[in-house]
């Protein structure tokens, strides 16, 4: 007969191993249709200040506190690969699943100012297959968003059409004002006074 204590040995690690797959798999399901993945280092944060982090994130983002040794696991032989050497320290996780970056970026940055975390920073994030660091962000949070994009390309799209419009305007000004012109030349001239 084997004793509670040595049962429980044998027992928990198959349990742990079991438990750590299963944050693993939580996070690979995270990175499913994600665009962008960015470590935060949280160091000193309070459950009230990651709660306001989360709530005025928007709806295409997600913020999550994770063990880097299960993040490095679930980004292994992935695109996210990258961030491994990010996965150091106490880190929450930013997974953004759209392309609209910096409307996802601007609640920490806004966070940051209002409690006045200076040190609390970007780690790193890889977008598009690309390793941003610490430094790096300026580029991201400066990126165009979707509707920007948009407007610019329409603008783009229009101009040549635009130009062409306005020349036929000016043609056809100048055409209307040369019909006019043989009318008036046509009309008798005043007799000269003797």
């Amino acid at each position: 007969m084997t004793s509670v204590r040595s049962a429980a040995g044998v027992a928990l690690p198959p349990i742990r191993l079991a438990v750590e797959r299963a944050r693993q798999e939580a996070l690979r399901r995270e990175l499913d249709g994600c665009q962008l993945l960015a470590g935060i280092w949280c160091h000193g944060f309070t459950v009230a200040q990651l709660r306001s982090i989360r709530a005025s994130l928007p709806s295409t983002a997600r913020l999550l506190v994770a063990k880097n040794s299960d993040l490095a696991a679930a980004v292994e032989g992935t695109r996210w690969e990258s961030l491994r050497p990010c996965a150091r320290g106490m880190n929450a996780w930013l997974f953004v699943r759209s392309d609209e970056i910096p409307p996802a970026l601007r609640p920490y940055r806004d966070f940051q100012k209002e409690w006045r975390l200076q040190l609390n920073d970007f780690t790193g994030a890889v977008y598009e297959g690309r390793l941003y660091g610490p430094d790096d962000f300026a580029q991201l949070e400066a990126m165009p968003t979707r509707v920007q994009s948009y407007q610019y390309l329409l603008g783009c799209l229009q101009m040549p059409a635009v130009s062409v419009l306005a020349a036929l305007r000016a043609r056809q000004e100048a055409m209307a004002q040369a019909d006019k012109q043989p009318a008036e030349d046509a009309a008798p001239a005043p007799a000269p006074e003797q």
